[in-house]
């Protein structure tokens, strides 16, 4: 009996913990990373000395550059954007090639909502069942990503393509799946037998996903 009592009193207690791990409410009206703060506890910007200009970005104003697959992301988040501290989102905006890739990838720490603002997106994600929900959605369109599932994008349109994406975290994190399992330095002899490769394929996949 008192062993279920146990049990029972850590559900609960994962349960909340689970709900609650989520960025914290904040405490103050704004938080402005003071990025040459010498200690953590003068982390945030004196308040009388911010300005409208710390509540503006303009880095998204164009594409960035396109990197092999097609693809070129600007990420919005509290490091580049000081103003977002201690509130909850982030967004980033994704241009695409015609044929460019978003890899399979997903976000830890965040839900994201697509929104098409030209083009065609092949777009989709996969649940913890394996069982995938895609399709084209084109401009005025958006799809959301529920927090960690696998998602992809892909442009299948004649033109270039733009999704804008939105977070409900300032730092939703980022991994994207070739890159984790073939760059970051898994032994040869796991790899090799979990996808059926040998040395060769294996040595062309891990020099093509590579950190930079």
């Amino acid at each position: 009996m008192f062993q279920r009592i146990v049990v029972l009193f850590f559900l609960i207690f994962l349960n909340s913990y689970v709900i609650l791990a989520s960025d914290p409410d904040p405490v103050q009206d704004f938080c402005i990373s003071n990025m040459g703060a010498a200690t953590k506890t003068d982390h945030c910007k004196n308040s009388s000395t911010a300005t409208v200009e710390d509540f503006v970005f303009s880095g998204i104003k164009s594409s960035g550059k396109f990197g092999p697959t097609g693809l070129s992301a600007i990420s919005v988040n509290s490091n580049t954007f000081p103003g977002l501290n201690t509130l909850g989102m982030s967004f980033v905006r994704a241009d695409f090639e015609v044929g460019g890739v978003n890899v399979p990838h997903f976000h830890p720490r965040a839900t994201e909502i697509a929104f098409v603002l030209e083009g065609k997106v092949y777009s989709g994600f996969i649940d913890t069942n394996n069982k995938i929900f895609a399709k084209v959605i084109e401009k005025g369109e958006v799809m959301v990503f529920p927090r960690g599932m696998v998602h992809f994008q892909m442009n299948v349109g004649d033109t270039p393509a733009t999704i804008l994406g939105s977070f409900n975290s300032q730092n939703p994190g980022l991994q994207r799946i070739p890159t984790a399992i073939f760059g970051s330095g898994i032994k040869d002899q796991l790899l090799e037998k979990a996808f059926g490769l040998n040395s060769k394929e294996l040595s062309k996949l891990k020099k093509r996903f590579a950190p930079n």
